[in-house]
């Protein structure tokens, strides 16, 4: 299926086209029927020569029905655009286009309607002149007549060929429905309807209702008046909610998939193309202090900053409602106090909300919109570059930030909002749709690369200084070094450290690594003849004696510990370094579990060293002590 939405000015028969389409009423409400005027949205569909079924969402012309029509264009991916032969372009034409344009939709027909009443040729090359001007670009024209039929099989084959040319959905990619309809169903309860661009969604699913987050399970399906199990993307669909009440749910709130989409609460993003091809006008200067966010069925007010100026075509918005958004799709920013300015009407040749009748006035006077000049006033596109960004709070936060986001594709690397987080949680930046996300540094985090080489820098300085500052001390603890690096998780302070090779973590505490070539050469020494004592005998720990007689105090030790030349398990025990891989490894040898005696000899050595090693083979979680005071090594 593919889903394809109405556009165009009032009274020019985008209704009764799709009623001679698809044999199908798309006007819900008995008012548009009576007044012959399309208010909200309306749905149709049709099977299409290939076999492929196409929906259509019909959306009003009228000016005072424009956030109804966005609504319905903002999920869709390509547009019937319906001009009268009998009317031409009018104001309405051109703000629908603008809209178009500013959501960046690339793929539609132009439909020349009533052509039993006027010559549909100069409409039809007036329409194509300006369609050109958008992200529409050329596209085919079929000139039609919904009374006569005549044009109805070339358009038919015309919408085959367009449905054949859109991307196919994936259906693993997150799911989000905007909501456009709700309602209930006695014995039923919530029903809602929505588009869904891409992905599944079946019988059973739990989403969640934004903003609120609220859980709901799915508990029906139906697509195109039939009953269904499961709906993949692109589709038009109803689903029975469990969960929720009616009241609850409204027109532009969504349904997403758990832990796929960021709710967004203020987005930094690029102004793109606002005005018509070649205007050369800059967006920037047009921006208001505040507007209104469009995207899917849902619209939000929002404030404006401009980032580095009006020039860098960059703004952070700030939303009043959160929004399910992912980094690179299109939002459309309008102004509604723009078509209510005379001076900017006057510039696109529209009046607002006066009517039919003031728009055909403006018409007859020459003033036809987009003829050089806006597109429309006050109707602007984005692109999400962040959905998440930092705050802004230091003095030139907000240069900085445009100098960094310029270079920024459309849509950002995960690259690119590494480099802006420095760390973070792979959930999170999952949820905001990049993908190619590198591997985790932590269990759960991911960094910049180059972040992560600061870091590892900035711990081992950290380290060495603490060595000196407190000789005596064991080591830095873990929790200290997180402190003072400011990471949000301890497994973070281990995985830098795992990865400096200046560092070394013994029983939660950090030290130096690096033996005794970093030692005074006194200190060094002394230290070489005692590893040349434990050559012999690696577990047999020098006594106190021969400590005095090496020059060796507990200030010693503990400095050549720190460095990583020593392993002090007690201010008089110390062994060599690489001892407790090398007692780990006779240990495991032995029968488990084992007692301390049988450890001991094992080891070679007397229970004043093997207590306090096995204490510390214990704290490394190398082996575990068991309840009657054996030891096992751990797998």
């Amino acid at each position: 299926m593919q889903v394809i939405a109405t556009a165009g000015h009032v009274d020019h028969g985008k209704s009764a086209l799709l009623r001679a389409l698809t044999a199908m009423e798309p006007d819900r409400w008995a008012e548009e029927r009576r007044r012959g005027l399309t208010i909200d949205l309306g749905y149709a569909w049709m099977r299409l020569p290939s076999g492929e079924s196409l929906a259509f969402v019909d959306v009003p012309g009228h000016a005072r029905f424009i956030t109804n029509m966005l609504a319905g264009i903002g999920p869709v991916p390509a547009v019937l655009f319906v001009v009268a032969a009998d009317g031409g372009w009018m104001p309405q034409s051109a703000e629908h286009l603008a809209a178009i344009n500013a959501l960046g939709i690339s793929r539609g027909l132009l439909v020349v309607t009533r052509s039993d009443l006027a010559d549909p040729g100069q409409a039809m090359a007036e329409a194509e002149a300006q369609i050109r001007r958008s992200s529409l670009g050329t596209v085919p024209a079929v000139a039609v007549s919904a009374v006569t039929g005549a044009g109805l099989p070339e358009l038919t084959s015309a919408l085959g060929e367009l449905a054949a040319t859109l991307p196919t959905a994936d259906p693993a990619a997150p799911v989000r429905i905007w909501v456009d309809r709700a309602f209930s169903i006695t014995g039923s309860g919530t029903v809602v309807t929505g588009t869904l661009p891409a992905g599944t969604v079946s019988r059973g699913d739990e989403l969640l209702v934004t903003p609120a987050l609220r859980p709901v399970r799915v508990r029906a399906l139906e697509s195109l008046g039939e009953s269904v199990t499961a709906v993949t993307g692109v589709s038009r669909t109803a689903l029975n909610l469990r969960g929720v009440d009616r009241s609850d749910v409204a027109r532009g709130m969504a349904l997403v998939q758990p832990g796929r989409w960021t709710l967004a609460t203020q987005i930094d993003v690029r102004i793109t193309e606002a005005e018509p091809r070649g205007s050369g006008q800059d967006a920037g200067d047009l921006l208001p202090a505040q507007l209104t966010v469009h995207v899917g069925s849902a619209r939000t007010p929002a404030k404006v900053r401009l980032l580095g100026g009006s020039t860098s075509g960059l703004a952070r918005l700030v939303l009043r409602d959160p929004l399910p958004l992912h980094v690179g799709e299109r939002v459309l920013l309008r102004d509604p106090g723009a078509a209510r300015n005379p001076g900017a009407a006057r510039n696109a040749g529209a009046a607002g909300d006066q009517g039919a009748a003031t728009d055909q006035a403006a018409t007859d006077q020459g003033a036809r919109p987009g003829a050089g000049g806006p597109l429309w006033p006050g109707l602007f596109g984005a692109v999400v570059l962040d959905a998440d960004p930092p705050a802004l709070n230091r003095r030139g936060a907000a240069a900085a930030a445009a100098t960094e986001l310029a270079s920024w594709p459309d849509p950002p690397t995960a690259a690119d909002l590494l480099r802006r987080r420095k760390l973070a949680p792979a959930a999170g930046l999952r949820a905001t749709g990049v993908t190619g996300l590198p591997e985790p540094v932590a269990a759960g985090w991911l960094a910049d690369p180059e972040h992560w080489s600061r870091l590892s820098a900035r711990l081992a300085a950290l380290v060495a200084k603490h060595a000196t500052a407190e000789p005596l001390a064991p080591g830095l603890p873990v929790d200290a070094a997180r402190d003072a690096l400011r990471l949000p998780d301890r497994r973070l302070v281990l995985a830098v450290a795992a990865a400096t090779p200046a560092v070394a973590l013994n029983g939660g505490l950090l030290t130096a690594q690096g033996g005794a070539a970093g030692l005074p050469a006194g200190l060094a020494a002394a230290v070489a003849s005692l590893l040349a004592d434990l050559a012999a005998r690696p577990f047999d720990a020098p006594e106190s004696d021969r400590l005095r007689q090496l020059g060796l105090d507990r200030r010693d030790l503990a400095v050549a510990a720190r460095h990583g030349a020593l392993l002090r398990l007690t201010d008089q025990v110390v062994l060599a370094p690489d001892a407790t891989d090398r007692a780990a490894q006779i240990l495991a040898g032995l029968e488990q579990p084992f007692t301390t005696s049988q450890a001991r000899m094992a080891l070679g050595s007397t229970r004043r060293t093997v207590i306090p090693l096995l204490e510390h083979l214990d704290r490394l979680r190398v082996t575990q002590r068991l309840p009657d005071d054996r030891r096992r090594v751990r797998p």
